[in-house]
């Protein structure tokens, strides 16, 4: 990527507080300076929960591919496994640009939804798949937005710029499912549950463990965008021989 970066030691701190929708109170507070411009805890904390995001909602994309009874679910399985594919990508290249340490599972809060989903059958796994994930996506789609407007590190910005296309058309194939209800959604959306910083936080990963790759499947059409300062011409996001995959 080119370049040293000047990095405090806070910007290899490990998020305390991340949940779905909220970000550390002090999230404008600068805690490195890179050649793409200053990381805040908020930019730091985005670029965690994307990775998150697709830690829990790539494997209930697979899920859905085994277990969704209508076609319009199965669609938006392939638009999970193939969107959060890309951002993965995204997320892991950027945590080596900026130093941040990202996870290798999802929240409690998070597998409890794909735990969820597991016990579900028939007709009732396609309308909790469908409403769980609009409820998940309507959340997180606030605060790409204001990550996008408000961010001065150029990297984050662009990865914001991912997630809003990704998030945008996640939302479009819940709601093709003919299964969503508003009602419910709206509620979930502006009432979420009080639970404690620990179920909403991702853990961090355990020392020396390989970082947990989504492999893109065969027939993808979501290649990620060029990074500022990457080549177009080389550097793959191909894992390595000792990186896990799923997928």
């Amino acid at each position: 990527m080119g370049g040293a970066l000047s990095l405090t030691l806070a910007a290899l701190a490990y998020p305390s507080m991340l949940g779905v929708n909220t970000v550390s109170s002090s999230g404008t507070r600068v805690i490195a300076q890179t050649q793409w411009g200053p990381l805040t805890e908020s930019d730091r904390d985005f670029v965690v929960k994307v990775r998150a995001a697709g830690l829990w909602e790539y494997p209930v994309g697979q899920l859905g591919l085994q277990k969704g009874q209508s076609a319009a679910v199965k669609t938006a399985s392939k638009h999970l496994i193939d969107g959060h594919a890309a951002l993965d990508a995204s997320c892991r290249k950027i945590a080596v640009m900026l130093n941040i340490t990202i996870p290798n599972l999802p929240s409690p809060q998070q597998q409890g939804f794909v735990n969820t989903l597991k016990a579900d059958s028939g007709k009732q796994f396609d309308t909790d798949f469908a409403n769980i994930l609009r409820v998940t996506h309507g959340s997180i789609f606030n605060t790409i937005a204001k990550i996008r407007s408000t961010t001065k590190n150029t990297v984050v910005r662009t990865l914001a710029d991912q997630a809003n296309a990704t998030v945008l058309d996640h939302i479009t194939v819940m709601e093709n499912t003919g299964l969503v209800n508003f009602d419910q959604v709206l509620f979930q959306e502006t009432t979420p549950p009080k639970l404690p910083a620990k179920d909403l936080t991702p853990p961090p990963p355990l020392a020396g463990q390989p970082e947990v790759v989504l492999t893109p499947p065969v027939d993808t059409t979501t290649q990620p965008p060029i990074l500022p300062g990457e080549s177009t011409s080389g550097g793959g996001t191909a894992p390595s021989p000792s990186s896990p995959t799923v997928g």
